[in-house]
């Protein structure tokens, strides 16, 4: 079988895909005899910050570190924060030493794609959101991105193992190569074989820009396929123009002559931005870059408390802590052994206790806490 340059699964989960100066530390404590019992905290900020980001990554995380002996509590998958810690770890200090270069990237990633997308999703929270953006990332992150996109919120996925990892169907209709494939000026014949040939669970959307004006292909592929439901546009950016003028132009001509049920889908650089400006003309958008070249957050681990002591580095907070979603949606962080802000929702949960894993994990559930704990933040309201 093909080699490709990826770790496998036993790989990470053996901590194996660590920082070289992990190794060093377990050989130093083990020469000394030491071992302590710590509590360590995953953060991406001591204090809140006003910057939300939507957790992701939780369930590969809590893989990671299941089977050791230790108690892990976190906040949910879909939970939004803004800064104290998402995670708390505690036991002994080389039951997880080796893991946390994997522990973070299984944070730290999906985190920064999920906040891509939930900034798509509340551009435009009536139209269809789908993630395509699968082709720009290694072929091995795909359940990862596909997952970020659900529980942010979009619609759909495009896939297809990625989404079969999730137990989903993946979605999306043409690319521009099955029109090139069959020749300039043999659009129609694309169209055609497209809606002869796949099941009708797959709805009629043709692509209808690839060699001429978008509303000449339109029109041409409503005469092709009898029962079309909607067109996308993906043109390429050099020869946009005003594309909102263009979309506009479009949706004026198809209800012009009678064709107000047919949809009109665009993608091709979607962001938050060009979604705002377009989403009272399309019914949806196909987001991919926006998303993909999300940065990770970054997160970093550390322990804050050693045989029951403080023990942070300079410039991190000392404790155990606890965080609270406020009743006027603010991010509480606080000493875990002192009381909370009045009528606040703790956010650390059980998530591992003596290495066995005590959480479930939903997407659909994931998705409701989103976009619930977005609007109660007011996530994307200030662009």
């Amino acid at each position: 079988m093909t080699s490709f340059d990826m770790l496998s699964p036993e790989t990470i989960a053996a901590g194996d895909a660590t920082d070289a100066y992990f190794d060093r530390t377990v050989e130093a404590l083990e020469y000394a005899g030491e071992n302590p019992h710590v509590v360590a905290e995953v953060t991406a900020s001591q204090f809140p910050s006003g910057d939300w980001n939507l957790f992701a990554g939780i369930e590969d995380a809590a893989h990671l570190l299941e089977g050791r002996a230790i108690d892990v509590d976190a906040i949910r998958e879909g939970q939004l924060f803004d800064g104290g810690p998402v995670m708390r770890i505690e036991g002994p200090y080389l039951e997880f030493c080796r893991l946390e270069t994997a522990l973070l990237g299984f944070l730290s990633h999906p985190t920064g794609m999920a906040t891509a997308g939930l900034e798509t999703r509340v551009a435009a929270p009536d139209s269809l959101v789908l993630s395509f953006g699968s082709r720009h990332i290694h072929p091995t992150l795909a359940p990862m991105l596909e997952r970020a996109a659900l529980i942010a919120g979009l619609d759909g996925v495009s896939n297809v193992a990625g989404a079969k990892v999730l137990g989903r169907e993946a979605g999306g209709t043409m690319p521009h190569a099955l029109v090139i494939s069959f020749g300039r000026n043999n659009q129609e014949q694309a169209w055609q074989a497209f809606d002869e040939a796949v099941g009708p669970e797959v709805p009629r959307i043709a692509l209808c820009d690839t060699y001429s004006d978008e509303v000449e292909e339109t029109l041409r592929a409503i005469e092709a396929i009898e029962d079309l439901d909607s067109v996308r546009i993906d043109t390429t950016g050099s020869r946009r123009g005003d594309f909102a003028h263009i979309l506009k132009e479009l949706r004026w001509k198809l209800d012009a002559r009678g064709h107000e049920d047919i949809g009109m889908f665009a993608s091709g650089g979607m962001g938050p931005e060009s979604i705002r400006e377009l989403r009272g003309i399309v019914d949806g958008f196909g987001v991919g870059g926006h998303m993909t070249d999300a940065d990770p957050l970054d997160f970093a681990l550390d322990i804050v408390e050693r045989e029951g002591e403080p023990a942070a580095k300079r410039g991190k907070l000392d404790g155990r802590k606890q965080v609270y979603r406020t009743p006027d949606g603010g991010h509480h962080i606080g000493l875990a052994d002192h009381e909370g802000p009045e009528g606040g929702e703790q956010l650390l949960e059980p998530l591992i206790r003596d290495g066995k894993i005590v959480r479930e994990f939903d997407i659909d559930s994931a998705r409701e806490r989103a976009l619930a704990d977005a609007e109660q933040v007011g996530f994307g309201t200030d662009s």
